[in-house]
């Protein structure tokens, strides 16, 4: 045989005064959705593939691939496409002409 015991109204151990309803974030508040690693990404991106470019640095160009692979999948729908893409853009041309200027493989800065 089971016992069941029924809860009085009264050993209720919630307060009633402490109780907060939960109301949800205004859209446009962008506290949560307000992520800036994409566009951290982006101008380091930015950096790297014109240290690439000017420098002929082939590790350079391939950090900023990496870079803007990065900020372009971490990216909202909202973001400025057009900056992210020509971003990514400016990344392979990078890497392209680093390799059509010399087209050896690369060497690790560490490794010489």
């Amino acid at each position: 045989m089971s016992t069941t015991t029924a809860v009085a109204p009264n050993n209720d151990p919630r307060r009633a005064d402490k109780i907060i309803r939960y109301k949800a974030p205004a859209i446009g508040s962008g506290s949560a959705g307000d992520d800036p690693l994409p566009d951290y990404m982006n101008v380091l991106s930015m950096l790297l593939s014109m240290c690439g470019l000017m420098l002929k640095l082939k590790w350079s160009a391939w950090m900023a691939l990496y870079c803007s692979a990065v900020s372009f999948t971490n990216s909202r729908i909202n973001d400025d496409t057009k900056q992210i893409l020509s971003s990514f853009m400016l990344s392979i041309s990078a890497v392209v002409m680093s390799y059509l200027q010399n087209p050896q493989p690369m060497t690790l800065p560490f490794t010489n």
